[in-house]
């Protein structure tokens, strides 16, 4: 079986309620929905930069670290990976560019 981005859901959740002093997500958690944007924005041009140098392993690493930041930042507003899910599947019943148009 593989690993999830549900799985990594639960994980957050999960490390959410430790001590920050125990845990880096609760430590960024606690720190406010601004630094965990903060630090999502920092991690996604971290895998730009890997994916211009086209360094396969290092993107690779860099892109762990947005998923595992993304759901973080998501977290910190309430928003849950379903409700993502959800957008993503709902835009599938048109093509990207009317999508885009219809933004």
């Amino acid at each position: 079986m593989s690993f999830t981005l549900k799985d990594l859901e639960a994980v957050i959740e999960a490390r959410a309620s430790a001590s920050a002093a125990e845990s880096w997500t609760a430590k960024l958690l606690a720190k406010g929905p601004e630094k965990c944007a903060e630090k999502f924005g920092e991690e996604a041009v971290e895998a730009i930069i890997e994916a211009v140098k086209n360094d396969r392993a290092k993107l690779t690493s860099e892109a762990a670290d947005v998923l595992f930041h993304l759901l973080v930042m998501l977290k910190s507003r309430d928003v849950a990976l379903a409700d993502v899910m959800d957008e993503l599947a709902r835009r599938q019943s048109q093509s990207g560019l009317a999508e885009k148009a219809a933004r």
